[in-house]
């Protein structure tokens, strides 16, 4: 038996909102990092994300420890888009007394 080295293209499509996600999944690249940065293993991630597969995880992480600074970089500019969002909707639609008005509709 023979084994060949080849370099398999990391699993990761760009959706046209700027978002990457894991190979043909939902789940975000953001979300695979996090859960790594907080101690998840690769399995561990997949356990908790069954689209996922071991394999496509694998590579993923190796490319965020290969390119830490760029990985870095978006996920700054991504909780900063939500951040902006998330002030956007509270300005629009006022969260403070929610669940009163909530629970008034009863």
């Amino acid at each position: 038996m023979t084994l060949q080295a080849g370099t398999a293209p990391i699993p990761l499509s760009f959706a046209d909102d700027g978002v990457i996600r894991v190979a043909r999944t939902r789940v975000t690249f953001d979300t695979v990092i996090e859960a790594f940065s907080e101690g998840a293993t690769a399995e561990e991630i997949v356990q908790q994300y069954p689209s996922l597969k071991l394999a496509d995880v694998y590579h993923v992480l190796g490319y965020y420890l290969d390119h830490q600074q760029e990985t870095n970089d978006y996920l700054r500019q991504r909780r900063s888009d939500a951040d902006a969002i998330r002030k956007r909707n509270e300005k629009q639609f006022d969260p403070n007394g929610i669940r009163d008005r909530l629970l008034a509709r009863r």
